[in-house]
């Protein structure tokens, strides 16, 4: 039988050995101007996409034969059932440290977005809600991925639980959070590096929850995130990056990605199909998880069509935007899917004439999406093209207005959480959306 999923590097083709403990990076990554990000890829001859008698609680129950965690834990003996007791046994001891677990998170249309943006039926604004999630974002969700690919390469032998690496990551507050939690319940130390200006509760919980917290200031002249900066340095030490950025960890993306498996799934339940997408992008994870999601999802025949997906980012730092429109002017008229791949390909090749940090220190309300870089671009700007969405820079009155509407529709969103409804706003306005069309946004972080 052939392998169900496979590691592969997006920019240079190599994987990682069969027995490397922790296949987070590819191994070429100091070679050449190259993009390399680790993408986790599926045999999609040999899974498929959980029945509805499937469905546990647990997304991460419902969703394993999708994981290469599942597969390498398969690989190395153990069985199904072991599989998902260790996934109740991590999933357990989460709620022990965060007050509850994973489960599916609300997804449904908002009749009050609906009415204040001027759908009508059969369309309307349906919202992935996050809010309530584990540690109070998404960002627990690629995290959990990651964790379970630790406990695998413990139980099966590909590591020693005695000898265990610190794990590190670079975070204004979401994905530190989240980090710090997952970090807690499965017993491994754990560095953040923040921002000076870092929320003081946060931090707080931080130490809370046992993480070492190192504060990193920009310094005059200095290009990129200086958290940034901080982590690669570490895990250029031995560190591991527990982290959402893809570059660093693509293990990361596939627990990312139960966010689109469940959108999916309730889609099918309701024998509904949709057509838009609309994604907030800081660093990318989140829509490279979720493009690869609905694409896998397509492939596998549980989404009759893919919606278009829109990435949105705010006007005070659009790396990925700038790239989108480097890779654009190189493709002429209505290119199709391999005029695409060629253009995505070249481009992986020259990552630095496509993406590179943010020259002047960025501000936004929405704070949380103001990476100096779009660390996953390549992926979203693949998913964009190719589902023939488009690309949004918001404007800082457009976010607060999003956010407003956000919490006057009921949900406890942060501004950061809201910024793909202020996408949205622009793409009604525009014309790119039809109001009679059905469009998902993702309410990805709550208001502290």
């Amino acid at each position: 039988m052939k392998a169900r999923s496979t590691l592969v590097c997006a920019g240079c083709g190599a994987s990682p050995a069969a027995r490397e403990p922790y296949p987070f990076r590819c191994h070429n990554n100091r070679s050449g101007d190259v993009d390399h990000v680790l993408t986790r890829v599926l045999n999609t001859a040999e899974v498929r996409f959980p029945e509805p008698a499937a469905i546990d609680p647990c997304p991460f129950v419902t969703y394993r034969g999708l994981l290469h965690s599942y597969q390498r834990a398969l690989v190395g003996g153990m069985s199904d059932e072991g599989f998902v007791a260790l996934v109740r046994k991590v999933d357990a001891a989460v709620a022990r440290v965060d007050g509850h677990g994973f489960v599916a998170t609300p997804f449904a249309r908002s009749e009050t977005l609906s009415s204040a943006l001027g759908f009508v039926e059969p369309g309307g604004v349906w919202v992935k809600d996050e809010t309530g999630n584990v540690a109070g974002s998404h960002k627990a969700r690629h995290l959990m991925g990651v964790a379970l690919h630790l406990e695998v390469a413990e139980t099966v032998g590909l590591a020693d639980p005695e000898w265990r690496p610190t794990l590190a990551v670079a975070s204004c507050g979401n994905a530190a959070l989240a980090a710090a939690v997952l970090a807690a319940a499965v017993g491994w130390r754990l560095r953040v590096f923040v921002p000076v200006d870092a929320d003081d509760g946060i931090v707080r919980r931080l130490g809370i929850l046992g993480a070492q917290v190192v504060f990193c200031e920009r310094q005059p002249g200095q290009r990129g995130d200086p958290t940034y900066r901080c982590l690669l340095a570490v895990l250029e030490r031995g560190a591991l990056g527990f982290t959402c950025q893809g570059n660093l960890n693509g293990l990361a993306i596939e627990g990312g990605e139960t966010l689109g498996y469940e959108i999916v799934t309730e889609l099918a339940s309701r024998a509904l199909t949709l057509d838009h997408l609309v994604v907030q992008v800081g660093g990318g994870a989140l829509a490279s998880s979720c493009a690869q999601a609905v694409s896998e999802a397509h492939d596998l025949g549980a989404l009759p069509r893919l919606p278009r997906i829109h990435a949105v980012q705010t006007s005070g730092a659009h790396p990925l935007a700038r790239a989108y429109r480097k890779v654009c002017d190189g493709l002429a008229g209505s290119p199709d899917a391999a005029q695409i791949n060629r253009a995505l390909a070249a481009a992986a090749q020259t990552r630095s004439a496509y993406m590179w940090p943010w020259e002047a220190e960025p501000h936004s309300i929405a704070d949380g999406i103001l990476d100096d870089e779009t660390y996953d671009w390549l992926a979203v700007v693949r998913g964009v093209l190719t589902s023939g969405g488009q690309l949004v820079v918001a404007a800082e009155e457009r976010l607060s207005r999003a956010h407003s509407l956000g919490h006057e529709a009921g949900f406890k969103v942060s501004a950061t959480g809201s910024a793909g409804l202020a996408g949205l706003v622009d793409l009604v306005a525009s014309g790119a959306v039809r109001r009679d069309e059905k469009v998902a946004v993702l309410f990805t972080g709550v208001e502290r």
